[in-house]
């Protein structure tokens, strides 16, 4: 526990809500999966219009975004899993040699080679008007303290307003990396946490994540 405290003093974040991350100067981030493109088998032509394409939407941009490639060896264990159980259901004594040697060959394969899985990740942020922030701070140091329900409502109000602009922002990351033929998703909540969780956590990957309830 002490351990994970001490871990979460260098973490910069105040919570993850609704799949938004909320920074300690209350600047949020939100977190698109990316998929690949095989460039190299493309013709030339292609390739040229990925390029411009790609060109075009890094110029649109008038705010700043991260790409962060993570590359882990890859966990072949739920395949050979799957083909486990595939092995248990064949009726025949000929499938039943071929799905033992394959699970076989699987297995001695990823245990001599390091196959490695690559995930894309781009990270769009947002970082509230400097009004905004000054208004908090005098608020701290106004006569009038405000209770706790007052503080809470302001904080979700600023929070909806924040992540509406946010939003704007992912609607022309997403826009623009579907030109250039990369397919996204966006991250939610418990995606999030995992993804952190694996970050700060590399030697429990085989753990469970213990999500917050």
């Amino acid at each position: 526990m002490a351990e994970t405290s001490a871990a979460q003093q260098f973490v910069p974040i105040k919570e993850i809500r609704d799949g938004v991350v909320v920074l300690n100067d209350n600047s949020l981030r939100a977190i698109l999966l990316a998929s690949s493109l095989n460039f190299a088998l493309k013709s030339e032509d292609n390739q040229q219009a990925i390029i411009y394409q790609f060109q075009n939407f890094l110029n649109s941009l008038d705010f700043s975004v991260q790409i962060s490639i993570q590359s882990r060896k890859l966990d072949i264990r739920p395949y050979l899993a799957i083909l486990e159980e595939r092995y248990g259901k064949q009726e025949t004594e000929l499938l039943k040699i071929q799905t033992r040697e394959y699970i076989e060959f699987v297995r001695s394969f990823t245990e001599n080679t390091n196959i490695m899985s690559k995930s894309f990740f781009v990270v769009i942020p947002y970082s509230p008007a400097i009004l905004q922030n000054k208004r908090d701070v005098l608020g701290k140091i106004g006569i009038k303290k405000k209770n706790t329900e007052d503080v809470q409502t302001e904080n979700a109000r600023n929070f909806s307003e924040n992540r509406i602009q946010l939003e704007q922002r992912v609607a022309v990351v997403e826009q623009g990396l579907l030109q250039t033929g990369i397919r996204v998703a966006r991250l939610g909540t418990e995606e999030v946490i995992e993804l952190f969780y694996k970050i700060f956590n590399p030697g429990e990957l085989d753990k469970a994540v213990p999500l917050e309830k």
